[in-house]
């Protein structure tokens, strides 16, 4: 992110010269370093002859105080540390600490502005109030003499509208340091779900109204997971390990199968013991060609997979999963072509961007079909991916 330039001393100008030389007096005596100039001339062909000379009038000055930059004692290791410990209180009660800020600092996102400490204060203040936001550092580095860079990320609630919308935001906050005051005298949000991250944005505002529709998630327990990146068109997400139980299915946007998994939840299995449900149901395909499928119900995360009953049928079996993912969602009714086209879709974009997908994909159903009206429906298709570094 490009953060402001900090003021640093300029050398001043020599007068009476074009562009920086001046004609020494041969009795003068000149100060700082002398660097003769030579002579010049023109060969019959026009092409220019130069020679050196001792004795030459023409000298350029250079005062190397004047171009050094003044010594600063900001600790920047000290900063960094810093930030590790106030930004995690970006949200919360405690709030940051507005001591460690100039007070014209210039704050910039996609699509908001401040140039006081006040002014950023507020707009953290609007956020708790709006949207509830929780926030996540990844970490802090230094990336230049008097700049700081972070990457987070923000997750939020828009609490006003009844559905109550999750909007995700993830990038990198570059910090620039005041060498005069050791405080931050600018901060620069960079969204990475958007190209154009000058204010003001109409991409940025798109990206916010577009998170704003309707998705219908039942309130049941889901399996647990971090978002580390959302891009323009899928989000890569960090799943802690969770267990499900499963068995064939028939394809990807089947159903067969699915009377046996939920069976076992239902207390066909050897303790007869009545598990609660989840959401969502899984359906994997596997392999290059996609032509085998698992159907899978989430267990709910209180049990270790020892501790869990074993199933009645020889087909249904337990098994704990988890990893990184890069995961699509989309609403409507997901019937085969569609699905086949999300994971085609998004298979090109990690591609594109330089990850490493594994063979096949899931499909997350998140609702009942038929108590759930298409347009509402939340499912996502999931592609695992071999490695993902958040760096």
């Amino acid at each position: 992110m490009a953060v402001a330039p900090l003021p640093l001393p300029i050398a001043s100008p020599i007068s009476d010269v074009s562009p920086a030389i001046r004609r020494l007096s041969t009795t003068s005596k000149p100060t700082g370093i002398s660097i003769s100039f030579p002579k010049h001339s023109t060969s019959s062909k026009g092409s220019l002859n130069l020679r050196t000379t001792q004795n030459s009038k023409w000298a350029i000055r250079l005062s190397l105080v004047e171009q050094s930059p003044p010594k600063s004692t900001v600790d920047m290791k000290q900063l960094v540390r810093f930030l590790y410990e106030d930004l995690p209180h970006l949200f919360d009660d405690q709030g940051i600490d507005r001591t460690a800020y100039d007070e014209r600092v210039k704050f910039r996102d996609p699509i908001t502005k401040h140039d006081t400490i006040s002014g950023y204060l507020f707009n953290i203040a609007l956020l708790r109030k709006l949207f509830n936001p929780g926030f996540q550092l990844h970490w802090v580095k230094q990336t230049g003499p008097y700049e700081i860079t972070t990457r987070w990320t923000m997750v939020m609630r828009f609490i006003l509208l009844p559905w109550k919308p999750e909007l995700v935001f993830t990038g990198l906050s570059v910090m620039g340091v005041n060498p005069q005051t050791g405080k931050f005298c600018s901060h620069m949000d960079y969204w990475d779900s958007i190209k154009n991250n000058e204010y003001f944005s109409v991409e940025g505002l798109r990206d916010v109204l577009k998170q704003l529709r309707i998705y219908k998630t039942p309130d049941l327990e889901s399996p647990k997971y971090q978002i580390l990146k959302r891009a323009t068109d899928y989000e890569v997400r960090k799943y802690s390990p969770f267990n499900v139980v499963e068995t064939e299915g028939d394809k990807l946007s089947g159903s067969g199968g699915f009377n046996a998994v939920a069976g076992y939840i239902f207390g066909k299995n050897s303790a007869m013991e009545k598990i609660p449900m989840t959401t969502p149901v899984f359906t994997e395909a596997i392999g290059p060609e996609m032509s085998k499928v698992a159907i899978q119900i989430v267990l709910p995360g209180e049990k270790e997979l020892t501790s869990l009953p074993d199933p009645d049928q020889e087909s249904v079996s337990l098994r704990e999963v988890g990893g990184i993912a890069a995961v699509l969602k989309f609403s409507g009714k997901p019937t085969e072509n569609i699905v086949l086209e999300k994971e085609k879709a998004l298979r090109a974009s990690v591609l594109r961007d330089g990850l490493r997908p594994k063979e096949g994909c899931l499909l997350a159903r998140y609702n009942d079909p038929g108590r759930t009206w298409s347009f509402l429906m939340r499912n996502e298709v999931l592609i695992w991916l071999e490695e993902y570094s958040i760096d």
